[in-house]
């Protein structure tokens, strides 16, 4: 499997890649995935503090013991849980990064973290003291690289702007296009992107176009609008899977697509898709059917 630079990281990641928020918390079924996932070549391996309240930082962890100098790990951080409290608080203070780190080392079962994320952000956070929570990771060997995930182009540019952060993730699909207007501000800052909803939950798959009668529409798709876009992509291809993937990977600026896997066959689709290969005049007559929607809010002016 190919791979490319994060940023000017110098750290090299699968083009395909796993996000580990849809594993199942069964143990040796995550490590089945996460074997499987390896033995293709990829080498990412995405989770957070947030999902399934630190469990799933723990499955991945145990799934990795052993392979630690094989794999690239993320994870993220910002969303607290409070004693007592129902769901998450908002917290980007850099007393509770420097603290919840270790949480997550320690899930984890590792000493560190090859990119840390903050896992959202708004405008009224004390940005500075953010970044001088990762920097300070940074230099103590904690983290290798940090980096945001939000689909805030404010919040975005205002930390890409004030860091040395090497990455942003984002929503990005053949049916969410919104970053693309945000592709250059991204490179400018020497970061690169890491795309999640890349199969825009699961509506880009075989399987998926089943269940177009299911669901009210997709971002800014209409149902009906929604059911002619997917008929007309699937007009031109045979493998509408291996169309979604390859098209966020067409983008330079895409270091990885980060795809999701509540099973070893999930996976196992999704890599055989990437292995395949769509023709330039295919992609490009998919590309001139899909329409280039913007962000509603949180825009630069």
């Amino acid at each position: 499997m190919k791979k490319r630079e994060l940023g000017k990281s110098g750290i090299y990641v699968s083009e395909l890649s796993l996000g580990c928020m849809s594993l199942p918390h069964d143990e040796q079924e995550g490590k089945n995935i996460i074997d499987a996932a390896i033995h293709a070549g990829i080498n990412f391996f995405d989770t957070a503090d947030l999902y399934s309240n630190g469990r799933n930082e723990s499955v991945v962890g145990t799934a990795l013991k052993g392979r630690r100098d094989e794999i690239i790990l993320s994870t993220k951080v910002g969303n607290r849980r409070i004693p007592g409290e129902e769901g998450w608080r908002w917290d980007p203070s850099k007393s509770y990064i420097m603290e919840a780190v270790k949480d997550s080392l320690l899930r984890l079962g590792t000493d560190y973290i090859d990119l840390y994320q903050l896992h959202g952000g708004k405008m009224e956070d004390e940005v500075d003291e953010t970044i001088d929570a990762f920097e300070t990771l940074k230099k103590e060997g904690i983290i290798r690289q940090y980096g945001i995930s939000s689909i805030r182009p404010t919040v975005i540019q205002r930390f890409l702007s004030d860091s040395s952060a090497v990455a942003v993730m984002m929503q990005y699909s053949m049916l969410d296009r919104r970053p693309e207007e945000y592709f250059s501000l991204i490179a400018n800052y020497g970061a690169s992107l890491l795309t999640r909803g890349t199969l825009a939950k699961g509506l880009l798959t075989t399987e998926g176009l089943q269940r177009l009668n299911e669901t009210k529409g997709f971002g800014a798709y209409e149902l009906e609008a929604l059911k002619e876009t997917v008929t007309a992509i699937q007009s031109l291809t045979d493998d509408i899977h291996t169309a979604a993937i390859k098209f966020n990977l067409a983008q330079p600026i895409v270091a990885s697509t980060v795809i999701g896997a509540s099973t070893t066959e999930q996976l196992l689709d999704s890599i055989n898709a990437y292995e395949k290969e769509i023709d330039p005049y295919t992609y490009k007559s998919i590309e001139s059917l899909l329409k280039v929607h913007q962000y509603d809010h949180h825009r630069l002016n």
